[in-house]
C-alpha cells in the first residue's frame, strides 16, 4: 500500500541476496492464522486482541511473499529489516526508515503495529515459513553475477 516494494527489494540485491522466490498474493484469515500462531506463535506471546488486529490489518491489501538466499541469510536480513518494533529500529534499518509506531501507540489506538514487514526468527522458523507460503514449483535455483565471484569455484 506505500509503494516502497521496490525500494525494499533494492535494499536486499543490493546487499547481494538472490531472490529464489517472490509473488503477490491476499492471503485469507486462515492463512495468516497458521503463519503467525501456527508457527510464529503471535497470539500466545501477545494475546488474542493483538492478534486480532494484526490479522485483520493485514487482510486490507495484497502483500509481497518473498524468498531470499545469502551468506548467513536469516540474521542478516533480521539486521537489515532491524527490529520488529518500528519505533526501537535503528536508523539505516528497514523499519527505522519506513515506519515509526510503538508498541504503546498501537495498544491505546486498538490499532497494529505496521512495520513494513515480515523477517524469519531464525533458520528452523524459515523452512516452515517458506513451506506455508511457497510450493517448490514456485522456488527458482540460479546462479546470480554476485554469486559467480563470492562462492567457491566448483
Amino acid at each position: 500500500m506505500r509503494g516502497i516494494v521496490g525500494e525494499v527489494l533494492a535494499r536486499f540485491e543490493k546487499a547481494g541476496f538472490k531472490i529464489v522466490g517472490t509473488k503477490m498474493l491476499q492471503p485469507d484469515y486462515q492463512h495468516y492464522y497458521d503463519h503467525y500462531e501456527s508457527i510464529g506463535t503471535l497470539k500466545t506471546r501477545k494475546g488474542e486482541e493483538i492478534f486480532e488486529n494484526q490479522l485483520k490489518n493485514m487482510q486490507q491489501s495484497p502483500v509481497i511473499a518473498l524468498v531470499l538466499e545469502g551468506v548467513d541469510g536469516v540474521e542478516t536480513v533480521r539486521k537489515m529489516v532491524g527490529a520488529t518494533e518500528p519505533k526501537s529500529a535503528a536508523p539505516g534499518t528497514i523499519r527505522g526508515d519506513y515506519a515509526h509506531v510503538s508498541y504503546n501507540q498501537a495498544n491505546t489506538t486498538g490499532k497494529s503495529i505496521n512495520n513494513v514487514m515480515h523477517a524469519s526468527a531464525d533458520s528452523e522458523e524459515a523452512v516452515k515459513e517458506i513451506a506455508h507460503w511457497f510450493s517448490d514449483a514456485e522456488l527458482y535455483d540460479y546462479e546470480t553475477a554476485h554469486e559467480k565471484f563470492t562462492q567457491p569455484r566448483k
